[in-house]
């Protein structure tokens, strides 16, 4: 029994599914990119988006041929920040305490291991941070 649907309607709807889904992470990157841009004042993102969501085929061609070049400099902006942010919380969680290391100096002195100049030195040291 032959219900209409073939192989090739199977791939056709694929691609088009799969052309559908790339134009709508184009569309989302723009939109993103545009409240991203430090550059672009506020009536200028509005604009932008206007443009987008009203005629989102010209809209979306006119913003990557006018500010596409700036969109790899946003993103990597965004993602240094992030890092950036990633870093001073493991720095902020990591991180000993100068009581903490204090007391380690104070137990390697008393062991031997560190002589009193040393140990001066590296309290020193630690207290100036």
């Amino acid at each position: 029994m032959d219900n209409g649907i073939g192989f090739f309607d199977i791939v056709w709807s694929i691609f088009w599914l799969f052309l559908m889904v790339a134009w709508f992470w184009v569309m989302i990157s723009v939109v993103a990119d545009v409240f991203r841009s430090k550059d672009l004042s506020g009536g200028g993102k509005a604009v932008w988006i206007a443009f987008v969501i009203l005629i989102p085929w010209m809209g979306v061609l006119a913003y990557l041929i006018v500010r596409g070049d700036k969109m790899h400099q946003h993103n990597a902006e965004a993602m240094s920040q992030i890092e950036q942010a990633q870093k001073d919380y493991i720095r902020s969680v990591a991180t000993v305490s100068a009581a903490d290391e204090l007391e380690r100096l104070a137990a390697l002195k008393e062991k031997g291991v560190l002589t009193d100049e040393e140990f001066a030195a590296q309290k020193a040291k630690l207290l100036s941070t």
